[in-house]
């Protein structure tokens, strides 16, 4: 299989596409759309995207791409983060005085740059991509912020490991692939009414998770009416979260994670929640990392 990321060899991404699949083909992509096309293209098999980290939230681009484009989540996967301090070889810390990294990973190890004021962050497109610019430029005054796998890809040395503020640091990532979820058909004329909380399976509502997205018209209980499809069938809500919608100013779209996959009573409320929203699109019904 090929499998697209978006980043360099030696990323996060490419951390958690050998740990979904070992066997796997990793295509590093330099932007999130060119990620996309290549699934859309059917050039890879499917990709492996970051969707929401534990402290700096949800990736916005990624979700917008999961709306517009034709492609489905197949599994979701949570990896611990772990930042590492990355030289050259025989380097030392007190030769280093610029870091580079992505933005968000070096907001995310200020104490390091608070313990060692001599030290300045230097905003860089990519965490291993740092790495690579430090070692391939011979940058003997400069380390990269990322993880162990790019100093073992690009030969560099761990000046100091887990320089991260926040041990429970953890990115949610998605594999996708091309086309759209296919759902069971409810071949009944009504929407079926909610069962009695008593009768219940407990074990299948945690079994299978499903992630979608709608939208609605602005007037008034209009999200309160959408939700409540959901609330009536006791399906529990994991994140809901809105973007801008392109085009269309001040109007949004609504990203929510079920924790359901596709039973019968998914179903009725997704039948319900297209009769209230305007745009109603499953985005995936994968299994719970």
């Amino acid at each position: 299989m090929k499998i697209a990321i978006q980043g360099e060899l030696g990323s996060f991404s490419h951390e958690a596409a050998e740990a979904m699949l070992p066997r796997a083909t990793v295509v590093p992509c330099a932007r999130s759309l060119e990620v996309f096309d290549r699934v859309k293209r059917g050039t890879v098999n499917g990709a492996v995207i970051p969707i929401e980290n534990s402290l700096a939230g949800s990736v916005a681009e990624h979700f917008d791409l999961l709306l517009s484009r034709d492609v489905h989540i197949v599994r979701e996967f949570r990896l611990r983060i772990v930042h590492n301090l990355i030289a050259l070889p025989g380097a030392r810390l007190g030769d280093v005085r610029r870091v580079f990294s992505h933005p968000v990973a070096l907001d995310q190890c200020r104490d390091l740059f608070a313990k060692n004021p001599k030290l300045e962050p230097m905003p860089f497109y990519d965490t291993a991509g740092s790495v690579k610019h430090v070692v391939a430029d011979g940058l003997r005054d400069a380390a990269g912020i990322a993880s162990r796998r790019a100093a073992e890809v690009y030969g560099g040395k761990i000046l100091k490991a887990g320089i991260e503020d926040d041990k429970k640091n953890f990115t949610r990532f998605f594999l996708i692939e091309r086309g759209k979820i296919e759902l069971k058909k409810i071949e009944l004329n009504k929407i079926k009414p909610a069962k009695p909380r008593a009768a219940r399976n407990p074990d299948k509502a945690k079994a299978e998770k499903t992630s979608l997205a709608f939208s609605l018209k602005n007037v008034p209980g209009a999200l309160f009416k959408a939700l409540s499809v959901f609330a009536l069938r006791d399906i529990s809500l994991s994140k809901i979260e809105s973007r801008p919608m392109r085009g269309r100013p001040w109007e949004y779209v609504f990203f929510v994670d079920l924790l359901r996959g596709d039973d019968e009573d998914s179903r009725h409320a997704l039948r319900h929640l297209s009769e209230v929203a305007e745009l109603v699109k499953v985005l995936g019904i994968y299994p719970e990392a």
